[in-house]
């Protein structure tokens, strides 16, 4: 029997892009994408040493939205990708470290405008590759959220008073 380091995770979960300069990012996991995507704004294409980069800023916290995040990498590449809506857009991809469950490998995240949507990035099939298993049923299996945290402080303040 083949042995597996496979992580298993949740349909939510969080990560970081190392490279970007991005930690904490709560993140959507669907295997129905195949591609992942990031949201992001005032993206601009530039040239870095005779070669294609993109610039764009990311509001990573969304219960801060004035905390912004400038990002800079080498354009990867260029796609045309069909959204969930059914509609085709050409985007532009970066290829950077995605860290997650204490694994880092390399993924590609098409730059989009995803702010009609619960989560500021998609996990698409492409980037979990062969590296993780999911549980739909389950949120946050490799770290509490935010709200998990609280609902344990609450909880011991309760059982003190009591």
């Amino acid at each position: 029997m083949k042995s597996t380091s496979k992580i298993t995770i949740g349909a939510i979960e969080v990560c970081n892009l190392p490279e970007l300069s991005i930690s904490d990012l709560h993140v959507r996991v669907d295997t129905g994408a195949k591609t992942s995507s990031l949201h992001v704004d005032n993206i601009r294409r530039l040239k870095k040493n005779g070669r294609a980069w993109v610039t764009f800023d990311i509001h990573p916290d969304i219960h801060n939205v004035d905390k912004v995040v400038a990002c800079e990498s080498p354009l990867f590449d260029v796609r045309r990708i069909k959204s969930s809506n059914g509609k085709s857009e050409e985007r532009y991809v970066v290829k950077t470290q995605l860290e997650l469950g204490g694994q880092q490998w390399p993924i590609e995240i098409t730059l989009t405008d995803r702010s009609d949507m619960s989560y500021l990035m998609l996990l698409g099939r492409e980037g979990m590759g062969s590296r993780v298993l999911i549980d739909p049923s389950e949120n946050f299996m490799l770290t509490d959220s935010p709200l998990t945290e609280m609902r344990g402080r609450d909880e011991k303040k309760l059982s003190e008073f009591n």
